[in-house]
């Protein structure tokens, strides 16, 4: 079969929102490259039109070279989404330097580093569509969220900025801002009485939203026509209540 569509480059794509997205994308007939530090699971997925590679988002070169493998087969990639991120919650004196540190790199300079190695071709073709997940945490501060609280606020106003920068080159930048969403993402939490915390309106929520939810709002904007550009989509189970 003769692939029509363009090329969908995912990071954070072997589990949550990543994951359902590709799978999503897939099956409405695009190829995509799946990017992911953990490549086996990428590997081992019923996904058609794939190419995997392990990728470090904190790294440019992994994703360059990756976004160069891909495209040699599929062409230019169309849609970047920024999935990969982290949430090591703790309250901020308590939190250890390395969680500090790691969760700006992952989820600050990993969405920028996603970003520089797509939009100056973007803008070249006068095309292209960028979409960042961010958080409901961009919006507010909560307890023990200090850093991801900090790191989406950052994300929020890149996004923003970049899109009033490069909309004359008819290139989109959309931001995504799930709440409560059932992945894996807590997995970087350590501190257990934290955790139960969290877990406690989560479960009030039967865990929240689906990814596969987010991943249909992805889709949803990105398959507008170009000149309609849903600049910031926050979302949330309707009985989330912040």
């Amino acid at each position: 079969m003769k692939l029509t569509k363009p090329l969908i480059a995912i990071t954070g794509a072997s589990s949550g929102i990543g994951k359902a997205t590709a799978e999503l994308f897939a099956a409405k007939g695009y190829p995509v490259l799946l990017m992911a530090r953990r490549v086996e699971i990428l590997d081992s997925l019923n996904i058609e039109h794939k190419i995997t590679a392990k990728v470090d988002v904190t790294d440019i070169k992994q994703i360059r070279q990756a976004i160069l493998k891909a495209e040699k087969i599929y062409g230019p990639v169309d849609l970047l989404v920024n999935n990969a991120g982290i949430m090591p919650m703790e309250k901020y004196v308590d939190q250890s330097l390395k969680d500090k540190y790691a969760t700006l790199d992952v989820n600050i300079k990993g969405v920028v580093n996603g970003m520089d190695c797509v939009l100056k071709t973007m803008n070249a073709r006068q095309h292209g569509t960028i979409i960042n997940l961010s958080s409901t945490a961009s919006r507010w501060t909560s307890i023990d969220h200090a850093l991801y609280n900090g790191s989406k606020f950052a994300v929020n106003a890149i996004t923003e900025q970049a899109r009033r920068e490069n909309s004359e080159n008819n290139v989109r930048f959309i931001l995504i801002e799930p709440g409560i969403v059932d992945t894996n993402l807590l997995d970087t939490t350590v501190n257990k009485e934290v955790l139960d915390a969290y877990l406690v309106n989560k479960n009030n929520l039967k865990g929240g939203l689906k990814s596969q939810d987010v991943a249909n709002v992805i889709l949803y904007a990105y398959e507008l026509p170009q000149h309609i550009n849903v600049k910031e989509l926050l979302i949330t189970h309707t009985q989330q209540k912040i």
